[in-house]
């Protein structure tokens, strides 16, 4: 993943959300704004992005993101229950319509048993009540690969959120059950004729 394909996917995000009257915020801890960066970067994003919120400790994602240490204690900050938190916060302290998330380990430190460096939490909310989450684990890729790679994922999450749900799948006709089919009617029977008895034939006068 290289900075051309965030480039392009931001590009392609802020139109469509142009177009459909859409307003982002971004909720960072591992990538430290970097999404938010990548949207700015081009020109016009203002009419799309509404604001970004980099909460890099456990205390900056409770204050500004409404995070319950509750969550934060016995799931972890990197973990699926903080990052969707943390994108319903994004979402209820900004005035939009789709939020994401991202926490995670860029390393090189950091690892702990069962979250190793690389191991990164997405998540994307949006106003009508549409919430996902993701995981990737890029491994010990380095640093700066990472956090790349974070913000290639959260653009795609966010254009996937833009897209907004698929319509929902024509049902199939069903073939009606118990219905008697129409039957033909039989010719009708052509009325035979009766014999018109003959009148007698009168004689003649002479």
């Amino acid at each position: 993943m290289s900075s051309n394909d965030a480039r392009a996917l931001a590009r392609s995000l802020l139109d469509l959300c142009r177009s459909r009257k859409l307003m982002i915020a971004t909720a960072e801890s591992c990538t430290g704004g970097l999404v938010a960066g990548a949207l700015t970067d081009i020109p016009g994003s203002s009419d799309v992005i509404d604001r970004g919120f980099v909460t890099y400790s456990n205390a900056a994602k409770h204050d500004l993101l409404g995070v319950e240490n509750a969550t934060l204690t016995t799931f972890g900050a990197v973990s699926k229950e903080t990052a969707i938190a943390m994108a319903v916060g994004a979402l209820e302290n900004a005035d939009v319509d789709l939020a994401v998330s991202i926490t995670g380990i860029a390393g090189p430190g950091g690892a702990t048993p069962g979250k190793p460096v690389g191991l990164v939490h997405f998540a994307v909310a949006a106003r009508d009540g549409r919430i996902s989450h993701r995981e990737q684990r890029f491994g010990a890729i380095g640093r700066s690969n990472v956090r790349q790679r974070s913000v290639v994922e959260a653009l795609r999450m966010l254009l996937e959120l833009a897209r907004g749900p698929k319509p929902p799948a024509k049902a199939k006709r069903e073939v009606a059950t118990g219905v008697h089919k129409r039957v033909a009617r039989s010719p009708r029977r052509v009325a035979a004729k009766r014999p018109q008895p003959k009148r007698p034939v009168k004689p003649k006068k002479t």
